[in-house]
């Protein structure tokens, strides 16, 4: 019995970049889940386990984003007393990154491969506004098919206005207002899971998440609890990423909740700013390209604010992610100036003849 991989995504183009390491011994396969050291692929195969091969473990020491993901497509390697390495990970087409948690300037994937990338956030209690921003400029940035997803709407007495507010904050990002408990909305998504698609799904713990993950596929894959009494928040559930095939083709990648998200650096800003694409549209009317939006002459936001066109809470949450990701940036260029003095203070060392000391 084989797997189909192009249910998964698995297409012309990804075959010929795999082309190159084809052999006896290689097939390729799309990651599922990933512990420490290891992760569960769906080959041709079916489901297996693989661990990580050296030189992959090498290349994650100088860059983390090296290691495999949930949604990657891998090179798979099988040895004559049966175990399984990947050997690589192919060019990722989509990637969610967020900035790692701490001191360091590392960035993390959290998915990769998408079609698109969901936001999802809960009507009850009221949805946060600055998140759904923050997480929607990580989903742009992804290069995924960004939308929003209002879930538990079955407690809510208008959802559809709620929507309707949400569409406020995410210009030309779909709003999909859903309830797993009475499945209201649910047909609507059907088509980013169909086969071939993957569906990522972002945000915070308690939003729904496994729950959606469960009614996509008409059973129980993820598990659930219940909501608190004292704040009707859920628990947090999932504590891993996952990639879940939907019968018929087709998956969804559920990820743990996120408390902080941190934005990363390359292309987070074209992220934010199609994010927040009406605030830039208006920045990039102002008469001068280094208008700070406080009272310069000429200013297009400004005279947004003042008409009400644009809201004071809608341009702060633009300029705080703004300032962020300059500090991600500077963050990210100390520590590669940091890693090419060490490279090159190694290599010196290499080639100094022994027994001589500098």
């Amino acid at each position: 019995m084989t797997f189909d991989l192009a249910s998964l995504g698995w297409d012309d183009a990804y075959a010929a970049v795999f082309a190159p390491v084809n052999r006896a011994d290689a097939r390729p396969g799309r990651v599922t889940r990933v512990d420490r050291g290891a992760c569960t692929v769906i080959s041709p195969n079916g489901a297996e386990r693989a661990t990580f091969a050296g030189t992959l473990l090498a290349a994650a020491r100088r860059d983390p984003v090296a290691l495999p993901c949930a949604g990657d497509w891998v090179v798979l390697r099988a040895w004559p007393d049966r175990r399984t390495t990947v050997e690589g990970v192919l060019p990722r087409r989509t990637a969610i990154v967020r900035s790692a948690a701490g001191t360091t300037s590392h960035q993390q994937i959290l998915a990769a491969n998408l079609d698109a990338a969901a936001v999802v956030e809960p009507v009850d209690p009221e949805p946060d506004l600055g998140r759904i921003e923050r997480m929607l400029s990580l989903a742009w940035a992804s290069g995924a098919q960004p939308l929003v997803i209002l879930t538990k709407c079955d407690l809510a007495a208008d959802p559809a206005a709620i929507a309707a507010q949400i569409g406020e904050i995410a210009p030309r990002t779909p709003v999909y207002a859903v309830s797993t408990v009475t499945g209201d909305g649910l047909e609507r998504l059907r088509p980013f899971v169909a086969p071939g698609r993957t569906l990522g799904l972002i945000g915070r713990s308690g939003a729904g998440k496994s729950s959606l993950v469960n009614a996509l596929a008409g059973a129980t894959v993820m598990g659930t609890q219940e909501i608190r009494r004292m704040d009707g928040r859920g628990r947090h559930t999932t504590t891993y990423r996952a990639l879940i095939p939907i019968p018929g083709g087709g998956a969804v990648l559920d990820t743990p909740g996120l408390r902080g998200v941190g934005l990363g650096v390359d292309d987070t800003i074209d992220g934010l700013d199609a994010a927040f694409d009406d605030v830039a549209t208006l920045a990039a009317r102002c008469q001068f390209g280094d208008c700070r939006h406080l009272g310069e002459p000429g200013c297009a936001v400004a005279d947004a604010l003042a008409v009400g066109e644009l809201t004071n809470r809608r341009l702060e949450s633009w300029q705080r992610l703004h300032r962020e990701i300059a500090v991600e940036t500077r963050r990210n260029d100390v520590r590669r100036m940091a890693d090419e003095r060490a490279r090159w203070k190694r290599k010196a060392q290499a080639q100094r003849p022994r027994g001589v000391r500098p």
